[in-house]
């Protein structure tokens, strides 16, 4: 069994959705609010330590009844269905979704190719483990042995985003440890990274599925030649592990079979921080942290595969997202985490969504002539307030916004806590409510500065508010991300799982770089000729 096939705009749900966007598209929230006093008790889930308030959208019953209806008409529960039962619903590269199953409980069961895969991965997470409490209490050493200080992970795309922003976003539990991230093959970023480093107490991590990629290789590669101007050739199994699916080439640079961790073809690089790819959060949290992060994880799992639709918190960000992006044309979402240890959550998102359902073709092959996709962008607040905030609040755009909080701050400090949660409550109300002529007038403003001052307001937002930011109710916010990828995918009849448009870029490279070295320019367009010339007359 495959994916359902539905063309969306073919169904009567988006026919009813487009009739009443031209019915409401000029309605005011505020408008919304006034009219009903259960506003908000409506359009909010409550479940677990996550309150999400949706009630700050541009959306009625009605618009969450027809949104609701496309998701059943696409058949989103069978897709949900396929995903988690092991079907091939990567259909373009012939393989299962099964990242949930990194998370699963121990007695669960997730089949491929007919086979239980959870005992193999409880394998590797006892392997992750026991390395981590190795290195971790001191017992695993360097060649000189010296317990280890330093952990740098080397890998790009998911073999980094992923891992960096976990550690970044638990900071607050990491122990004594210092984790570094390589990842651009820009030698100034590896250079930068290796003058901070002892190398008799650094361990390496590779993450590289085929050890193959370019930036990842030549990373590892000029670390080595470095590491080797102070070690032997046998100090290189103690220094550096490996996560990939290439054994052979794995032991060709010189790491210990016993130092590999595998990967499975199952399991996308973007969603990959779940396994052997998150070596270095457990390293840098400590491995308990790493298993809560899991749990977490597998918590929003279970509650995206059972939950009734309208209280389905990844099924409704996505429907609410679809409508933004489909009816209304606005063609991108802001992240604002009011936590500064969610400094990279954007980024990682940026790759999650915009690598998943950046896609102009359907299931069928066929072009699409509706919108897919949405560009993801976001800082911290209050930071961001001080920055792109006006663009949001005065601009022409329509940007829809998540607000993500935690009720209790890590360190305690009410105070600052108190601040924060105000300005983080403020602006989504601030967006809703704008500031009318009328009341810019009320504040005594001269009249030539009054149109400079007025908000129109009506600026959708999502407020995720979270108790406390653990690994636990981080693991949580990840998979919701994940699943609300998964439904918009459905929804706009994509693959979400393949990236065949980061390919081109490569192969191209591959090419350009051999002809730095040579006389011969292949048949280029004039401006890349130009640029190749430029640059190989100056480097």
């Amino acid at each position: 069994m495959s994916l359902p096939n539905i063309n969306p705009t073919t169904t009567n749900s988006w026919k009813k959705l487009q009739e009443h966007f031209n019915q409401v598209n000029n309605m005011h929230m505020k408008d919304l609010f006034a009219q009903d006093s259960e506003r908000a008790n409506k359009f909010t889930i409550k479940w677990d330590d996550f309150y999400v308030d949706f009630s700050k959208n541009r959306i009625t019953e009605e618009t969450f009844k027809y949104l609701l209806e496309l998701a059943n008409e696409v058949k989103l529960k069978e897709a949900i269905e396929s995903q988690f039962s092991g079907e091939k619903i990567n259909q373009t590269e012939g393989r299962s979704v099964l990242h949930t199953a990194l998370r699963a409980k121990k007695d669960a069961e997730f089949y491929v190719d007919g086979v239980n895969v959870i005992p193999e991965i409880y394998q590797v997470k006892h392997k992750i483990e026991s390395f981590t409490n190795e290195v971790v209490n001191g017992d695993r050493k360097g060649f000189t042995g010296k317990p280890f200080t330093d952990i740098v992970n080397i890998g790009i795309g998911g073999s980094d985003l992923g891992p960096a922003m976990v550690v970044e976003s638990l900071q607050y539990y990491k122990n004594h440890l210092t984790t570094h991230f390589v990842s651009n093959v820009d030698g100034d970023h590896v250079n930068e990274v290796i003058k901070k480093l002892n190398p008799e107490t650094t361990l390496f991590v590779v993450v590289s599925k085929t050890f193959t990629t370019q930036e990842t290789l030549s990373n590892a590669n000029t670390i080595k030649d470095w590491f080797l101007k102070l070690a032997t050739e046998d100090a290189i199994a103690k220094h550096f592990v490996a996560v990939s699916t290439n054994i052979e080439s794995v032991k060709n640079f010189g790491i210990d079979q016993n130092n590999i961790f595998p990967m499975w073809d199952w399991v996308g690089g973007r969603f990959s921080l779940w396994s052997a790819v998150g070596l270095s959060i457990s390293l840098a949290v400590g491995y308990d942290n790493f298993d809560s992060l899991l749990k977490g994880a597998n918590k929003m799992d279970e509650h995206f595969k059972n939950e009734d639709f309208k209280t389905n918190i990844p099924v409704v960000l996505a429907l609410i997202s679809v409508w933004y992006n489909n009816f209304f044309k606005a063609e991108s979402e802001a992240v604002i985490g009011y936590s500064q240890y969610l400094n990279q959550f954007a980024t990682y998102l940026q790759q999650g969504i915009m690598e998943s359902n950046g896609k102009s073709v359907d299931r069928n092959g066929d072009a699409i002539d509706y919108q897919t996709g949405t560009l993801i962008w976001g800082e911290p607040g209050t930071n961001s307030q001080h920055a792109f905030f006006q663009l949001i609040h005065q601009g022409t755009k329509l940007i829809p916004a998540d607000f993500i909080g935690f009720v209790k701050s890590l360190h305690g400090n009410k105070n600052h806590q108190d601040k924060l949660i105000s300005n983080f409550l403020a602006q989504t109300e601030a967006l809703l409510n704008g500031k009318t002529k009328q009341e810019v007038i009320d504040e005594g403003t001269s009249k030539e500065i009054i149109p400079f001052k007025v908000f129109k307001g009506n600026k959708p937002t999502n407020t995720i508010f979270i108790n406390k930011l653990t690994p636990k109710s981080l693991g949580k916010l990840i998979a919701m991300y994940e699943h609300k990828i998964f439904v918009q995918g459905i929804i706009w009849n994509i693959f979400s799982y393949d990236q065949f448009g980061v390919e081109l870029g490569k192969q191209l490279a591959s090419k350009i770089l051999k002809e730095f070295n040579s006389d011969k320019i292949t048949n280029h367009e004039s401006s890349t000729n130009n640029l190749l010339e430029y640059y190989k007359k100056l480097r």
